[in-house]
C-alpha cells in the first residue's frame, strides 16, 4: 500500500465513522466539548452541514453548521494542534459557504471567544465581521463572545474566485 502524502487535503461530508476522531479533537480544543451524541444529533438532520479535513487518512479538523432560509450558524470549527497552520480551517470555512451559498444561505454567524485572537483573525481573512457582543456567553472559564457574520457578497465574491 503506498502512503498518501501528507498534503493530501479532502473535505467532505462527516460521518458516523468519523465521530470518534471528531469528538478526539472536540475534547482537546474545548473547555466544555461536544459530545459524539450531539454531533451525530445535529449532523443527521436536514437543516446542517457537517465537513470533516483529512489529510492523508486522518482527519485533521471539522466545521459545523446550521441553517434556515437565508441565514445560519456555524456551531463548532476546529482543527487538532498538530494541522494547525496549515490553511485547513480557512478551507473548512470556504467549502461551508460554498455549500450554504447552494442552498440559499445569504448570511452565517459564529461566536467566538473574545480571547481567542487566532480564531477570530481566521474568520476575519475569510470575510466574517463583528456585529454585535453576547455577555457572559461562555463558561469554564465565563468569557463574552463576539458575534461575527459572513454576508452573501464575500461569499459571492470567494466562489466567483
Amino acid at each position: 500500500m503506498i502512503k498518501a502524502r501528507e498534503d493530501r487535503r479532502i473535505i467532505r461530508e462527516m460521518t458516523e465513522a468519523d465521530l470518534d476522531r471528531v469528538t478526539e479533537i472536540e475534547r482537546a480544543n474545548f473547555s466544555v466539548p461536544w459530545k459524539k451524541k450531539d454531533f451525530y444529533d445535529f449532523m443527521i438532520r436536514d437543516d446542517t452541514i457537517f465537513l470533516t479535513a483529512a489529510e492523508g487518512d486522518e482527519i485533521a479538523g471539522y466545521i459545523g453548521f446550521y441553517g434556515y432560509p437565508d441565514e445560519g450558524d456555524i456551531t463548532n470549527v476546529s482543527v487538532d494542534a498538530a494541522y494547525r497552520q496549515r490553511g485547513i480551517g480557512r478551507a473548512l470555512l470556504d467549502e461551508l459557504s460554498r455549500r450554504a451559498s447552494d442552498r440559499g444561505i445569504t448570511k452565517i454567524f459564529l461566536e467566538v471567544r473574545e480571547s481567542n485572537a487566532d480564531a477570530i483573525r481566521l474568520y476575519r481573512s475569510a470575510g466574517y465581521e463583528q456585529v454585535g457582543l453576547r455577555k457572559d456567553y461562555y463558561s469554564s472559564p465565563k468569557e463574552n463572545a463576539l458575534i461575527m457574520r459572513r454576508d452573501a457578497a464575500a461569499v459571492e465574491k470567494d466562489i466567483n474566485n
